[in-house]
Parts: structure tokens; C-alpha cells; sequence
């Protein structure tokens, strides 16, 4: 099997978080290849200025794609390096609580708040009156999922080089204080999308935590996509991520034994017509193992 074989068998059979890192990934390099290209050219023509989120409206109203494309788009080498480790090591821990398609709902909505903050923020203060700026980077969609993993756990310690052990909460609140801090420096826009992302990470587990989940319209609209491209096939896409190890493995299989014996109780109390279709497959399928 050559490498691009591989490479395509990976992402179809990997997590949302291994999905992630392979569309920034493979966005760098098509934009740094499309780069290559029309240098040679002598052609006046950048990609990343098409793909990047504008600080004004009326260019947004002409790409209003860039508020999504801006996320998965990196300028340079160390930009992109930070953005994916901080994706991975944060990504990793939300994956430990939650489902893949929670950590994609809030990579996305993430992403959105803070490009939608930067916007308002260059067109109210008079300080960015004379500057046409462009967002991009996938910081403040990194900054969502910290910020959510530790609002849901935040006494949960994390080990950093040269300092030991440090609670989830602390780690977090260091990045948004330094966001706030450096709106001051050379990227305060890409300071300001930080905290939108902070914001919406904190209102997520808010929510979440009342029984709403606000990402899943989101991901239902994304199972539907290959429908419309499909219609031999009815298969639901979902984004549930293999077992990691013996922890992970053992937690999935408590929560699914959990979720058979309320069904079961439900029959108890209300006898079988009661379920529902998902009820009713879930414990078929149960049945069969």
C-alpha cells in the first residue's frame, strides 16, 4: 500500500481529532504548493489571502466561506506546529469525556465565535478604524476545547515540562489572561478570537451541562452531507472514536451498560412498546453479541 493509500486509510479510519490535524495539515501544504506555483509564474496571486477571515463586513459579504476556511489555514511552519500540538494534547483530553462529535461541534463553533468577536471588536473600536486585518490559525477553536475540557474537569491535572503537575482550570485561565493581555501586542485580532473561543467553550458545558447540547444540529447537518452527494447509500456518518486504551475501553463499555439497563428499566415500567427506534436497535444489537 503506497503512502497516499495509507494516508487516506488513516483518516477514514481515525478519530475526529485525527480528521482535524489531517485537514489543517493538508490545507498548509496545498496552500504552500499553490504558493510555489504562482511565484514561478511571476503571478501576483495569494491563496491565503482568499481563505483568511477579513475584518471587515463588506469583504466577508464577498467570502463569507472565510469565516470557516480561516480555521484550518496557517501562514508558517511554527504557527501551525503550536496550534496542532496544543489541538492534540487538548484534543486527547476532551476525547476522555466526551464523543467525537462534541470535540467537532466545538473545533467549529469555536472557530466561529472568535472570527465573529474579531469582526465586531475592528468594527467598534475606533482604534482598529483605519486597519483591514485578516484572521487566520486554528488557536481559537485549541482555546475552545481547553477551556471546555476544564470547565467540565477543572481540578483534572495535566504534567508540564519544567514546572510538574498542574490543574486543567489554571492552565486555561493562564491562556485567556495572556490573550487579554497581548491585545495590546502585534496580533490583537488573533488575541481577540481567542477569547470568543474561550467564551464559547465555557457556554458549551454550560449548556451541556442543563441538558443541551448546541453543537448537535450542527453534526446531524453534517450526517446528512453524504446523503446529498449519495443516494445509493443511507449510511449515517458518525464520529465515534476507537477505544484508546484499556481506561477509555472500559469507560465506553460503562456508559453503553448503563444506557441498556435504563432501556431495560423503561421495559420494566412501561413495557417494550415504549421504546423508541434507537432504544429498540440499541438493544437488538446487544442481543446479538
Amino acid at each position: 500500500m503506497d503512502i497516499l493509500s495509507d494516508i487516506k486509510q488513516t483518516f477514514k479510519d481515525g478519530s475526529v481529532l485525527t480528521r482535524l490535524i489531517y485537514i489543517n495539515l493538508g490545507v498548509f501544504l496545498l496552500v504552500k504548493l499553490v504558493g510555489v506555483f504562482f511565484i514561478l509564474a511571476n503571478q501576483p496571486f495569494s491563496l491565503t489571502y482568499w481563505l483568511s477571515l477579513p475584518s471587515g463586513l463588506d469583504e466577508l459579504i464577498r467570502r463569507p466561506y472565510t469565516l470557516i476556511t480561516y480555521m484550518f489555514l496557517h501562514e508558517g511552519f511554527i504557527h501551525i506546529l503550536f496550534n496542532l500540538l496544543g489541538l492534540y494534547w487538548f484534543g486527547k483530553l476532551f476525547l476522555y469525556y466526551f464523543e467525537g462529535d462534541k470535540l467537532l461541534s466545538v473545533y467549529l463553533f469555536g472557530g466561529i465565535a472568535g472570527g465573529v468577536l474579531y469582526m465586531i471588536s475592528y468594527s467598534i473600536f475606533p482604534v482598529f478604524a483605519s486597519v483591514n486585518g485578516l484572521l487566520l490559525g486554528a488557536s481559537a477553536s485549541v482555546i475552545a476545547i481547553l477551556v471546555a475540557v476544564a470547565v467540565y474537569e477543572p481540578n483534572r491535572e495535566i504534567s508540564l515540562m519544567f514546572i510538574g503537575n498542574v490543574a486543567l482550570k489554571y492552565v486555561a485561565g493562564f491562556y485567556v489572561l495572556l490573550s487579554i493581555l497581548s491585545i495590546s501586542s502585534s496580533n490583537p485580532g488573533g488575541n481577540i478570537a481567542h477569547i470568543g473561543g474561550a467564551v464559547w467553550g465555557w457556554f458549551y458545558i454550560y449548556q451541556l451541562r442543563r441538558g443541551n447540547d448546541i453543537g448537535r444540529g450542527l453534526i446531524k447537518f453534517l450526517n446528512k452531507i453524504p446523503d446529498m452527494f449519495s443516494r445509493k447509500s443511507r449510511m449515517k456518518v458518525t464520529y465515534k472514536q476507537p477505544p484508546r486504551d484499556d481506561y477509555e475501553y472500559n469507560r465506553q463499555k460503562n456508559v453503553q451498560q448503563e444506557e441498556i439497563n435504563r432501556i431495560l428499566d423503561k421495559i420494566a415500567k412501561s413495557g417494550y412498546e415504549s421504546l423508541n427506534k434507537e432504544e429498540k436497535e440499541l438493544l437488538f444489537k446487544q442481543g446479538k453479541k
